[in-house]
């Protein structure tokens, strides 16, 4: 990733578009043969030549060009004809964030490969579901993996269409008139790079694509700020169902030797903040004034390689996470059982209410004996059968059946088949 955003390959693009731009003017016979022969053979830049022309232009394209120029000669003339330096920067811009974008889909798809490992391997592993962080009804973590999956497999398909938006190209003039070059050229240039001309152009391409991709790179981010921040939920001492894998020889604090800290993923969740950060600093380049001014440039030369890097990072390190994620089964099936039966209430509501007791009596009834329940640590159902207004409709064969975990799962393996299709 790291290697799109140098220099050497940022400047291969403005050459490869300036070139292209000279080969559809010369089979217009706008350059001579001759000429484009000799811009085929000769065009080149010197990055080192760059540096020191623009020392003195203050301007990177027309240093740019001049080091061009410098190796081709006096049909260096016939290079950048009729164009601006917003028509070669935002197409390489396009071109840029377009290989970018190829390389987080292949990172979606190894992290997409890694949860969806984890969730089968796991996907009758019971644990409890919590609301507002409180014990609410069985799940299994296989359950909880396939919510990520599904999670991520939608921002995949935002990648691949936030590549298609920004993969779009201008070479219109100045401020989008074609004044001095003809619509061909342009449509010339995109095709052989594979890209879209935009329909309608000011100096530049318009900045809400830009917005466009990098929000979807901060609700990636985001998406992966979730699940980091689930692990460290459940990594905690109280709950421990989960953990990051502790390496041998890996020290946890200074001060402490017995800790085990989530530091992966609590360095993804505060890298997630930085991520949207340049989401809200690529919104703020949409409103320029007129037809364009410079007030985006410096913001996208920092977001550009930064945001693309950085996501390309926290995709890999969360990758890496989920593969060696230590589980532990026992400890959430005693998590699941702390809290003394209550958990299964909503099963009582609704046995209770098919035996003729309204809606209002039969949650009165169930949720007396439960909080109970909570208050004096007894068991949820033992009280059941002691209540006169319970056992008057159920027997205990009838409360034996309510209470069994699986009555909570039967659709577990539906939902596998609706987020992954035929099990692998």
């Amino acid at each position: 990733m790291e290697a799109i955003w140098s220099p050497e390959n940022r400047y291969r693009k403005w050459l490869d578009i300036e070139i292209l731009a000279c080969e559809a003017m010369a089979a217009r016979g706008e350059i001579p043969e001759a000429s484009m022969k000799n811009i085929r053979e000769r065009a080149g830049f010197d990055v080192d030549r760059i540096d020191e022309i623009e020392k003195t232009t203050k301007h990177d394209v027309i240093a740019f060009l001049t080091s061009v120029t410098e190796k081709v000669g006096e049909d260096g003339r016939f290079i950048h004809r009729g164009l601006t330096s917003s028509d070669i920067l935002d197409t390489s811009l396009g071109l840029l964030l377009r290989e970018a974008a190829e390389i987080l889909i292949e990172d979606l798809d190894l992290l997409l490969a890694a949860i969806k490992k984890k969730a089968f391997a796991h996907q009758n592993t019971l644990m409890i579901g919590r609301s507002h962080g409180i014990h609410a009804e069985p799940i299994t973590f296989g359950l909880k993996m396939a919510l990520w999956h599904a999670e991520m497999e939608r921002n995949r398909e935002r990648m691949v269409r936030a590549k298609e938006t920004i993969s779009t190209g201008k070479l219109s003039g100045a401020v989008g008139t074609f004044s001095f070059v003809d619509p061909a050229i342009e449509e010339y240039v995109c095709r052989k790079l594979r890209l879209k001309p935009a329909p309608v152009s000011s100096q530049i391409v318009q900045r809400d694509r830009h917005a466009e991709y990098f929000s979807t790179l901060a609700i990636i981010a985001s998406s992966i700020d979730k699940f980091a921040q689930e692990i460290r939920l459940l990594q905690r001492t109280e709950v421990r169902e989960a953990e990051e894998y502790f390496a041998p020889g890996q020290k946890g604090s200074s001060a402490m030797p017995h800790k085990r800290n989530p530091v992966l993923s609590e360095n993804l969740s505060g890298l997630s903040r930085l991520m949207r950060s340049y989401a809200v600093a690529a919104l703020e380049d949409v409103a320029l004034w007129h037809e364009r001014d410079i007030s985006h440039s410096s913001v996208e030369r920092v977001i550009g390689p930064d945001a693309t890097i950085l996501l390309d990072f926290m995709l890999s390190r969360f990758t890496g996470l989920i593969d060696r994620l230590v589980v532990y089964p026992k400890r959430m099936l005693a998590n699941l059982q702390m809290t003394k039966g209550v958990i299964f209430s909503q099963m009582v509501l609704l046995k209770l209410i098919e035996k003729g007791i309204s809606r209002e009596g039969a949650y009165a009834i169930v949720q007396r004996n439960a909080m109970r329940s909570w208050q004096e640590g007894l068991e949820f159902k033992d009280l059941l059968l002691q209540d006169d207004e319970v056992i008057t409709r159920l027997n205990a064969d009838d409360l034996a059946a309510v209470f069994q975990v699986g009555n909570f799962l039967k659709q577990i393996d539906f939902i596998f088949n609706r987020v992954f299709g035929k099990r692998p």
